[in-house]
């Protein structure tokens, strides 16, 4: 048989279309292999397939539209719900289909991810039985995301009723489908179908109104044997209506009259409740991979986890893991867990010592019991991948003190064969380890519960995807191969951190994990769905390029972009710069500089740290030629301020280049800027020419010569790993963010992240809400930040701007910030015309005077700029309390009412 695809697409010079697919006919999804499709006309673009019965009696073959650009990159039609078999061709000779081309940036396709379908959008489905004219010719399909309840889809065109609106043709929906879908037997109508579709109130059985848009033509010439299928996309409703609030918390930070000096995952189920109650759909947390490395504060960092996939045992509510034979145990520290809940912030350490305890009591009573059971057997089979590695990972960290596994006796390369007689039940090793299994469990079927509780309530969990991995982590043991173990990940300089940011993750190995289908990342995501709905892509600019620091540095200032393309010293030629290898990719180091930096200081450091570099200057000695060297000799000193300052001037002096070399084995032909060089002494010592081009150069590497570059990096990863997943997707688009990042997140329909005192336009001096894209989140601060009210605080100056250019006052703005001035502030986001406006918990209180916390420093969550900060910021108030504050939560949900969500 014969089947006819379609597309309306209007391509331009050089662009081509293509057909690809799950079948060996369309190339088995391999787009060198994809099938051509040949030019109709300026709008038409057409395959023609020859399948057998047999093709399309098997498994669906699944097909998608690709086009490829002049320059040879390509882009995938956004749909993945085109299907030929048996049930939509029949038994016709020739069945021609009209297909539309999915853009991803279309707004209707956010309304068919998982959040929306299975919770959002749940209460205002409308089934009715498709209907089917005997003998049928043509079937037309179409999706309207937004109707209200009770609502459907009609048709109304020059051939059926004649337009008549008293009685339209109305098409039906199945229960599961996402097509209004109806089958009309079409012989005699006129050459050319013109058709439109509207809104029909099934209850007052009344026609509510046309879509927008010019009429739809169909050109079909009708003919024994022929069926037409046509999907023609999308209905032509506005589709930027819906808008939805929520908030944002770390787990940790949740606090109950049950939990033990922690939030865990039963007390969602409360933050749920104060949702519903003041009209919020969502709930958004932190990442809750397990961090523990050395069982230190230093672990409750939550972006270093030591497995992507295994959750933290802190998070478990003890008392639910108890048998009721057992409860005793928990009574018994109860005590003690009640006087780590009531401390204003947590303690990491008491707290984990305390649920580790507990459980090793209760595995050691329930856990071959636990194991017999079928609920666990599926979970251990779905997720053995992972659960297998990072319990014998757990338990060789336990055995040698380290996470480190490259300081373990045995085992410090990851080998499976190797092991496997530690997995064996016989193994000496194995109670120890499955020990882990237990936890894992538990976790995983108590944020099970927690996700399956909001979801009866109509509210969405949205989860956090961090972009690094810890360096001695069960990730990097298992496939090292994946990661640049040599380098580490951070951040360039910026308002927030002026030194940069360094992660000490490493960096991703991308063109290893292209090699097999981004597989890690599949399986993350896939890993994110068994309890999100949603997630935020933390520092989603990595996909495009990431800063990239050398293992021997401390500071973010002494990285690069990868990949980056570099200047070559042609081009320094070319602008008349006298170079000078030694002095552009060294220290920079004068008398001069020395005072400018250490003042009274310098001759001490001119003796431990210098020597003379015979040319009137001086290097730093080869004990301190990196910031690691130095770092690890003021570890050895006695604490104290004036050694932290020299050590923070000696790390300005290493960092004091205009350039990283891009090749040492090519020596002085390529480089890559050192970050802001404008502010470095080495800069502001060469003479004026030099400076001039130099500064032209730096402005044309950093912000035009890599953002085609970094845009094909992109593409490369994101459209594949958006298809594995049906979850909505954020990207955390903060940053030095590349000129090709919002258009690109746009075509992908990944929503972008809006925040008012970090605007996108270098023009503008804090971005306005109600200027936000559609497909974007908005909000006023985010965890790395401080609050509305800590804000306010931090610069005078500043804070008059905003109080008189973006809050309208005249005057002199209060010194600290009113309930009043909070409440405004949120208002202006919750009447933001971006889809999501998503608020701290923090935030939210600061717009009650009797609600929030007396010192707006205490609500802080994170400080970027310190490496070592401590993550252990607790709610003031319980849940519980929280729920009983009526003046304050009817005053937010009509706050929410007001802003249309």
């Amino acid at each position: 048989m014969q089947i006819t695809l379609q597309l309306r697409f209007h391509t331009e010079y050089g662009q081509s279309l293509y057909v690809t697919g799950n079948h060996p006919l369309l190339g088995n999804n391999d787009p060198a292999q994809a099938v051509p499709m040949q030019y109709f006309d300026k709008e038409q673009w057409q395959a023609v397939l020859q399948l057998s019965e047999a093709d399309l009696a098997g498994e669906p073959i699944r097909y998608r539209y690709l086009l490829k650009e002049k320059d040879g990159s390509t882009e995938y039609d956004f749909s993945n719900d085109k299907v030929l078999n048996l049930a939509n061709t029949g038994n016709a000779a020739l069945t021609v289909i009209y297909d539309f081309w999915n853009y991803g940036g279309y707004y209707e396709n956010a309304f068919y991810t998982e959040p929306f379908q299975e919770v959002l959008l749940k209460p205002n489905e409308t089934n009715i039985p498709v209907a089917q004219q005997e003998g049928f010719t043509h079937w037309f399909r179409i999706k309207a995301p937004l109707l209200a309840k009770g609502q459907a889809v009609c048709m109304l065109g020059n051939a059926f009723g004649n337009w008549q609106t008293a009685e339209p043709l109305v098409l039906g929906k199945n229960a599961g489908s996402d097509y209004w879908e109806i089958k009309l037997h079409l012989v005699n109508g006129p050459e050319a179908l013109v058709y439109k579709y509207g809104i029909y109130d099934v209850a007052e059985k009344s026609f509510v109104g046309y879509e927008q848009g010019n009429n739809r033509v169909l050109y079909d010439i009708v003919a024994p044997g022929k069926q037409t299928i046509v999907n023609d996309g999308y209905i032509q409703l506005p589709a930027n209506t819906w808008r939805g609030a929520g908030v944002a918390i770390p787990v940790f930070s949740l606090r109950s009259n049950a939990s033990m000096g922690c939030g865990e995952f039963t007390d969602l189920n409360l933050l749920v409740d104060w949702a519903k109650k003041t009209g919020l759909k969502l709930v958004q947390i932190l990442p809750i991979n397990d961090t523990r490395a050395t069982g230190a504060w230093t672990d409750s960092y939550p972006y270093a986890a030591i497995s992507a996939f295994a959750l933290h045992p802190i998070y478990l509510n003890i008392g639910q893991v108890a048998a009721k034979a057992n409860q005793s145990l928990v009574t018994a520290v109860q005590a003690e867990a009640t006087r780590l809940n009531q401390l204003p912030l947590m303690d990491y350490e008491a707290v984990l010592k305390l649920k580790l305890g507990l459980l090793k009591q209760l595995y050691e009573l329930q856990g071959e019991k636990t194991f017999t059971t079928k609920a666990y057997q599926v979970f251990f089979n779905q997720n053995s991948h992972w659960l297998q590695p990072y319990a014998v990972f757990s338990y060789l960290r336990d055995t040698y003190g380290t996470p480190d596994y490259n300081q373990w006796p045995e085992y410090n390369v990851y080998k499976e064969a190797a092991i496997a007689p530690l997995l064996s039940s016989s193994s000496a090793a194995y109670n120890s380890i499955a020990f882990y299994y237990f936890i894992q469990y538990h976790l995983h079927t108590q944020l099970q519960a927690a996700t399956a509780y909001a979801h009866a309530s109509g509210i969405i969990l949205k989860g956090d995807i961090a972009i690094g991995i810890f360096r001695n982590s069960v990730d990097a043991w298992q496939q090292p191969e994946l990661y640049h173990m040599e380098m580490q990940a951070g951040a360039p300089p910026d308002d927030f951190a002026i030194k940069g940011q360094n992660w000490g993750f490493p960096t991703y190995n991308w063109e290893r994990m292209k090699a097999d289908g981004f597989n890690w990342w599949q399986r993350r995501f896939e890993q994110m769905s068994y309890y999100f709905d949603a997630f935020r892509i933390d520092h989603i600019l990595g996909f495009f390029r990431i800063w990239s620091i050398p293992l021997h540095a401390v500071e973010g200032i002494m990285g690069r972009f990868v990949p980056a393309l570099p200047v070559h010293i042609r081009e320094l030629h070319e602008h008349g710069i006298n170079f000078d290898y030694k002095r552009y990719t060294q220290p920079y180091i004068t008398d001069a500089v020395l005072a400018e930096i250490f003042g009274n200081d310098a001759e001490g450091v001119k003796q431990q740290f210098l020597q003379s570099d015979g040319a009137g200057g001086y290097a730093l000695k080869p004990a301190f030629t990196t910031q690691k060297q130095v770092a690890a000799w003021f570890a050895q000193q006695i604490p104290h301020e004036a050694n932290d300052r020299i050590q923070q001037g000696v790390f300005d002096l290493i960092s004091n280049v205009i350039f990283f070399e891009a090749d040492p084995e090519q020596q002085g032909l390529t480089f890559h800027f050192r970050f802001n060089i404008t502010a470095t002494t080495s800069y502001k010592y060469l003479d004026p020419h030099a400076r001039y081009w130099l500064n032209e150069l730096y402005i044309d590497y950093f912000f035009r010569r890599q953002d085609a570059h970094w845009k094909t990096e992109a593409m490369q990863k994101l459209p594949l790993l958006k298809t594995v997943t049906n979850m909505l997707i954020c990207g955390e688009d903060l940053g030095l963010v590349p000129r090709c990042v919002p258009s690109v997140m746009k075509d992908l329909g990944l929503l972008s992240l809006e925040v008012q005192r970090m605007p996108k336009d270098p023009a503008q001096s804090f971005a306005r809400p109600n200027a936000a894209p559609y497909l974007s989140v908005v909000t006023p601060s985010t965890h790395d930040m401080s609050t509305i009210r800590g804000w306010w605080e931090e610069d005078a100056a500043r804070t008059q701007q905003f109080y008189n250019q973006e809050l309208y006052q005249w005057g002199q703005a209060p010194a600290t910030c009113d309930a009043w001035i909070n409440r405004e502030i949120v208002q202006q986001h919750l009447s933001s015309p971006a889809m999501w406006s998503i608020f701290q918990l923090q935030d939210l209180m600061g717009s009650d005077e009797q609600i929030r916390v007396a010192n707006p420093d205490d609500e802080r969550i994170n400080v970027p700029a310190n490496p070592h900060h401590y993550w252990r910021y607790r709610m003031h108030l319980t849940l519980e309390q929280l729920l009983e504050s009526d003046n304050f939560n009817n005053m937010l949900q009509q706050m929410i009412k007001a802003g249309g969500r």
